[in-house]
């Protein structure tokens, strides 16, 4: 029996990162700084790094994405992508949270983070009383005397497509439903000023 092939990525953060894996073995992992343009340059990558690998789309077993929180236009380019991949070659498609992702390798109790700008930050704690769900919080308002990982702590075990690709390895045999993006605060985007243009019949 063949190692599962795994295709992940994520551009919740200012990144286009992709990655593959085969069993345990990462044949390919990439991260590229990206403020803006993930929309044309995702799907190019992960095919650059497939080609590169001699492996074709139809080969792979699951899709892993990140879905955030994070970026609120680079979370839905990202679960777009992967839910739109994962029907197409009908094949699972895995949504991984940061937090998930950032924690992978660590052992003890944690706080995950991650930087939401404007003195804010995402936060779930694993074995803590303290914010053993998803939260937005001030980052003055983060306990201290519990190790940090990501934002404001130190660097996770693994890049992130890499988590992604490993968590998404040992879930996507019992992926029941599509990833969907998590969001801890609405978009930053404004109603545009000018008046919607006109139908003409």
């Amino acid at each position: 029996m063949t190692s599962p092939l795994i295709l992940a990525f994520d551009t919740a953060a200012a990144h286009c990162a992709a990655a593959v894996l085969s069993g345990d073995t990462i044949l390919a992992s990439i991260e590229e700084p990206m403020a803006k343009g993930q929309a044309e340059r995702l799907l190019t990558l992960a095919q650059e790094m497939l080609a590169e690998l001699g492996i074709g789309m139809a080969q792979l077993d699951a899709i892993g994405v990140g879905v955030g929180p994070g970026n609120f236009t680079g979370i839905r380019i990202s679960v777009s992508a992967a839910r739109g991949l994962a029907l197409a070659l009908d094949i699972p498609a895995v949504g991984v949270n940061a937090f998930d992702a950032l924690r992978l390798g660590a052992s003890g109790p944690c706080f995950c983070t991650v930087d939401a700008r404007r003195d804010m930050v995402f936060v779930q704690g694993f074995n803590t009383p303290a914010f053993s769900a998803p939260a937005l919080v001030t980052h003055t308002d983060l306990p201290s005397g519990v190790p940090l990982i990501g934002a404001f702590g130190t660097p996770p075990l693994h890049p992130v497509a890499e988590a992604i690709a490993r968590l998404t390895a040992n879930r996507f045999e019992k992926a029941t439903t599509p990833p969907a993006p998590l969001y801890l605060r609405a978009a930053d985007a404004a109603p545009a000023r000018d008046a919607p243009p006109q139908i003409i019949p």
